[in-house]
């Protein structure tokens, strides 16, 4: 196994690089992909990248195209770079980087399955996205028919890169908000196996948020109406999966 991780970053040129170090201290290199940001943070990002060239790799795309697109161009890199595996994880600092060595435990365990954070928040997550998440956890329930996805949400995951490349190289997946649960629902249709990992996530105070309600949550709700007809498409094959295990 040869792992790297996948940051997208858009506008945190104050948070990345305490995440950039604190991924460096569990061994492994850095994909940064600036997912077109204002010069600030794009200034910061050259930075990182010219300060280790060695371990911190700077894919910069010209126009915003939303959380999807930076990690679809991140994870082609990775692949492109030999990479055998990719750890996502956002740039603002929520994710606990304590948990890196449990989920690349697990990765080196289960090779062939994607490992997902399963987030367990603290008092800090806002009431109106925890609940909302709820609506998306049932959609790919259905979608799924299995629980084995419990939450589809979490931008803190371990794919193996082999069967994630060739499904972004062959689906054109949501390019923003929607990106997260669909890549496991399609991965997951595919046969991709799924191991559900329980990690800390806290909203700092002063993060930047890029969830914008309207736009994001209309995205969500048309890749759930999309994935429902692809669900029934394949019911026959769901189906006959879920007697046979």
């Amino acid at each position: 196994m040869k792992t790297c991780a996948v940051i997208p970053v858009y506008n945190h040129g104050e948070a990345v690089g305490a995440v950039v170090e604190a991924i460096k201290v569990h061994g492994l290199p850095c994909i940064l992909v600036d997912d077109g940001s204002e010069p600030g943070c794009a200034a910061v990002l050259d930075l990182l990248a010219a300060s280790d060239p060695d371990r911190v790799r700077l894919v910069r795309l010209a126009v915003n195209q939303g959380k999807g697109g930076a990690m679809i161009a991140g994870l082609r890199a990775a692949h492109d770079c030999g990479f055998t595996h990719a750890l996502q994880i956002d740039a603002d600092g929520q994710h606990d980087t304590r948990d890196i060595p449990c989920f690349l435990e697990l990765s080196a365990r289960h090779p062939d399955r994607v490992i997902c954070g399963c987030p367990i928040f603290d008092d800090s997550v806002p009431k109106g996205r925890l609940y909302g998440r709820y609506a998306t956890h049932v959609w790919v329930w259905i979608n799924t028919l299995s629980l084995a996805i419990r939450d589809s949400m979490c931008g803190f995951r371990v794919y193996p890169l082999a069967p994630t490349v060739a499904l972004i190289d062959r689906v054109r997946l949501g390019r923003r908000m929607d990106f997260d649960s669909e890549v496991l629902v399609r991965l997951h249709w595919r046969g991709v196996g799924i191991v559900n990992l329980p990690t800390q996530v806290r909203y700092p105070a002063d993060g930047v948020s890029h969830f914008d309600v309207l736009r994001d949550n209309l995205l969500i709700s048309r890749m759930h109406a999309r994935l429902f007809f692809g669900m029934l498409a394949r019911l026959p094959q769901l189906l006959w999966r879920k007697v046979a295990s």
